[in-house]
């Protein structure tokens, strides 16, 4: 069932003496390369020794360098809901309500927050709801090191970024929402980096005539922020204040950008990079993730006892 993810080695006895070996052996190594080392096992094994899928736990019947069954991944799907224009949140609408929406122009149908307060960023997008399937890919990938689904999910990933291929700038400077040092020190990678560049290779088939290039550095954590899914929305926005800082020295004045992450939960990550980043010269940010959180998921993770009997960490 999604949301009972297979343990650290998914399932594949014939792989667990391997990883014991490269756990004897790298713990010699300095911690980089030890990382390093670790992460190349995990790749050997996985490829070698197909057994169960990481997600639902069937039986995999072929061997496949990706340990995620077919079922699982044609799951997930694209979301379907009437969005707000301008950040993405799923609007709370009937039926007559979506007929009469239908009807007005695209920049009508915004959320109340987008009312409110205005972000200053153009438009988000994301590919899929956060949830089930999807949202196990994405612990795999941030928090049991398993870089090689960052493909898969970097193709849902540039899916959604076509999405703004006719409004946004035939020329893009990408940046991937960045983690404090010393998280990606421990984590050995950045996964909105791996997702960025997946999805930048994917657009390069799908969209050759864009030019989409990111730049390492242009945005830095300056502080490490708690969890945002500790939070609530008011804590969040707290938490993001001051956090980035952008390179005005990367940028070229006037040029747009394009924001990656892997989840959009209430946005106030995105508000105060996309805040930053004009501050910093771009004339325009988009932003795309992979995943959104909508208002009814957000509602569990602020009701303890229901966060808890959905599954949530």
């Amino acid at each position: 069932m999604p949301g009972q993810a297979a343990g650290p080695d998914g399932g594949r006895p014939h792989g667990g003496w391997l990883r014991n070996l490269a756990g004897r052996a790298g713990s010699s190594l300095h911690s980089l390369a030890s990382s390093s080392f670790h992460t190349l096992v995990d790749d050997l094994v996985t490829t070698a020794f197909p057994s169960d899928c990481r997600i639902c736990s069937r039986p995999l019947l072929r061997s496949t360098h990706l340990p995620l069954c077919d079922l699982c991944r044609a799951a997930v799907l694209p979301q379907a809901d009437t969005l707000c224009r301008q950040c993405g949140e799923a609007l709370d609408l009937d039926l007559e309500s979506v007929r009469l929406a239908a009807q007005l122009p695209a920049e009508g149908l915004l959320c109340y927050a987008c009312r409110a307060v205005p972000p200053l960023f153009e438009r988000a997008v994301a590919y899929a709801v956060y949830q089930d399937e999807l949202r196990e890919m994405i612990h795999l990938l941030k928090y049991e090191r398993m870089r090689v689904i960052a493909n898969l999910l970097g193709g849902m990933l540039a899916e959604a970024i076509l999405m703004l291929h006719a409004e946004a700038a035939p020329q893009l400077t990408v940046v991937a929402v960045p983690l404090f040092r010393s998280r990606q020190n421990q984590r050995g990678y950045n996964q909105s980096e791996l997702l960025a560049d997946a999805a930048i290779a994917r657009l390069r088939l799908l969209a050759p005539e864009w030019q989409l290039a990111r730049i390492p550095g242009l945005l830095t954590r300056r502080r490490d922020t708690r969890s945002q899914f500790e939070l609530n929305p008011r804590g969040r926005r707290k938490n993001m204040e001051g956090a980035f800082e952008a390179d005005a020295a990367c940028l070229t004045p006037g040029c747009e950008v394009l924001l990656i992450d892997d989840i959009y939960t209430t946005g106030a990550t995105a508000r105060e990079c996309a805040r930053v980043l004009r501050r910093a010269g771009a004339r325009k940010v988009w932003v795309a993730t992979l995943a959104r959180a909508q208002a009814p998921r957000i509602a569990l993770w602020e009701n303890p006892v229901a966060h808890a009997a959905q599954g949530f960490g």
